[in-house]
């Protein structure tokens, strides 16, 4: 069953559905309870930000969701290269004094490793030149395993997921320049106001169990996602390359 909670912002115009079906688009970031989804309305300016415990909650949103853009690996690759997968060493180069932010996705072996001794041994064994895995990439690793798990057991929700990242979305919204730190005041009033000017007014607070900041990244997604639904969206690289599991493995803006 599905269950979450919910913040929502409009601006000003009532929702009048009535029978008419409604498309919704979706951004994702993880956050502290599980993850944080941003919906908004393809007709209209309405925002719902909610909380889901797994990512399959995700899926099986009552919105369904057309597209879903996700700041999380999706194509994990057998072996790694210098600096990642090929989409991030791509990205990094997009992000001016940011390259930090796109961390370098190990080999699956290494992801679906759950001792952190363990996973940096396999990462090393697995990668070119050998390297290990930081503390923060290991506690997130996690939530990799859940989108591989999920799109892998239902190939109809490949179709719709894309993965994505907000600080290279806030980035190309700022024409080219990455907004101030998202963990300052400042940093987060910028992001609001790249979010404005696009149509999406966040609300105040986030719900319960997610951050302001991961909330502001969630609908930076879904920037993306009603780019792709428009196929106006840029894919990193040009041709997305594929996992041995079929999966995509390119970064989109």
């Amino acid at each position: 069953m599905w269950s979450g909670r919910t913040a929502c912002a409009r601006n000003g115009r009532a929702s009048a559905d009535g029978d008419v079906a409604v498309t919704w688009l979706a951004g994702v970031d993880g956050c502290r309870a599980g993850w944080i989804i941003g919906l908004v309305r393809l007709a209209g300016d309405e925002v719902t930000i909610r909380v889901v415990p797994h990512f399959a909650a995700v899926l099986a949103a009552p919105e369904a969701p057309a597209i879903i853009a996700v700041d999380m690996p999706i194509g994990l690759p057998d072996r790694v290269g210098a600096g990642g997968r090929g989409p991030e060493v791509l990205v990094r180069r997009m992000l001016p004094g940011r390259a930090s932010s796109v961390f370098s996705v190990p080999s699956r072996a290494a992801v679906y490793e759950d001792d952190y001794t363990g996973a940096c041994r396999i990462a090393r064994a697995t990668s070119d030149p050998p390297r290990a895995l930081s503390r923060q990439l290991f506690n997130i690793m996690p939530r990799i395993r859940e989108v591989d798990i999920a799109l892998r057991a239902d190939p109809a929700a490949q179709a719709r997921v894309f993965e994505s990242h907000p600080e290279l979305a806030f980035c190309r919204m700022n024409g080219g320049l990455p907004p101030p730190p998202k963990k300052t005041p400042d940093g987060a009033a910028a992001r609001r106001a790249l979010l404005a000017a696009v149509g999406l007014v966040a609300p105040d607070q986030a719900p319960r169990g997610a951050a302001v900041d991961d909330m502001l990244d969630a609908l930076a997604c879904a920037t993306v996602a009603r780019r792709l639904y428009y196929g106006t969206a840029s894919s990193h690289p040009d041709q997305p390359g594929r996992d041995t599991h079929g999966l995509p493995i390119a970064i989109w803006t």
